[in-house]
């Protein structure tokens, strides 16, 4: 959701049982530790993202979180972002499909919302952007349905899981193991292999692309908890996702393929061999993330029989 004009939102505080404060480094752990026993917890929350991307582009962090009794029981990542394509905003969270609050009860997320909202009067921003997955009307905000996200349950059982894909889907699948593509894992082996590949699709449809650095930052801030798959035709890295751990779900956040991929059926063969990986790990979910509706990436997600929801 997004707030076009903060300084028309601020509202007097009311008494509340719960206390605002700034992030800071000494609440790291805490503030991590809390996300991993919190549903609708994401990867795009936690301290790693927020450093990497200090790190990577300077953004200056504004974030948030609220305690009750000595307790957290919200955190809130927000950045202050201000260049030629955004204008000056305040974002959370940036480059990332899903943000906005983290909370274990509406009086936190009313807290967390409301100091954002102020923060945004005294920053002089042109908007606040809070990427939330769910989140109930708040004034002052627009609600936008121009992105879905997409998520199924996972298998254990691959010949189950392959059943409830679409027929055409299964068919794709079937045609990429014919071609005799092969499947390796491994980030600092293949993180250069793959940015070449991620920058040619974005280059193919007109994106502008990050810098290295990015990619180099995310894998260096989430260590052990970051899995880049690359597969393979006669040798030829094709196509490549870099995903994301978190919880019991997996996020497959960024990808890129060579124009080969498309005849090969790449794309359906490692986002198959991803949920099957995935499962074996004991992982239960699969959240294919966002895209903006009517895109070719919306219409190859929506060819998985995955869950549907609009996001506001």
């Amino acid at each position: 959701m997004v707030a076009t004009n903060p300084r028309l939102m601020v509202e007097p505080a009311g008494a509340m049982s719960v206390a605002v404060k700034e992030f800071h480094p000494g609440i790291a752990r805490a503030w991590d530790r809390w996300l991993q026993s919190r549903a609708g917890a994401t990867p795009f929350h936690s301290t790693a993202w927020m450093r990497a991307l200090e790190k990577s582009f300077g953004y200056e962090s504004r974030s948030l979180y609220v305690e009750r009794n000595g307790e957290i029981t919200g955190v809130l990542p927000l950045f202050l972002v201000s260049n030629w394509i955004v204008g000056r905003c305040l974002m959370s969270t940036p480059f990332a499909d899903y943000g906005g609050s983290c909370v274990q009860d509406e009086d936190s997320a009313d807290a967390l919302i409301e100091r954002a909202k102020e923060i945004a009067t005294y920053e002089k921003v042109d908007f606040l952007e809070l990427r939330h997955r769910r989140c109930k009307p708040h004034p002052g905000f627009l609600g936008k349905d121009l992105y879905v996200g997409f998520a199924c349950d996972l298998e254990r059982d691959p010949e189950a899981g392959l059943k409830k894909l679409p027929r055409d889907t299964r068919y794709m699948i079937r045609k990429a193991e014919k071609a005799g593509l092969e499947l390796r894992s491994g980030v600092d082996e293949q993180l250069s292999l793959f940015y070449e590949l991620f920058a040619t699709s974005w280059r193919r449809f007109g994106t502008p692309v990050f810098s290295r650095k990015w990619l180099e930052t995310l894998a260096d801030e989430f260590r052990d908890n970051i899995d880049l798959k690359l597969a393979y035709h006669q040798g030829k890295a094709v196509v490549g996702v870099l995903a994301l751990p978190w919880g019991d779900t997996l996020f497959p956040h960024y990808a890129g393929a060579a124009g080969d991929a498309g005849p090969l059926a790449a794309n359906n063969f490692i986002y198959w061999e991803l949920m099957k990986d995935a499962a074996r790990k004991g992982m239960r979910r699969f959240d294919f993330g966002r895209s903006k509706r009517g895109t070719g990436a919306y219409q190859f997600k929506s060819s998985w029989n995955m869950q549907v929801n609009t996001l506001r």
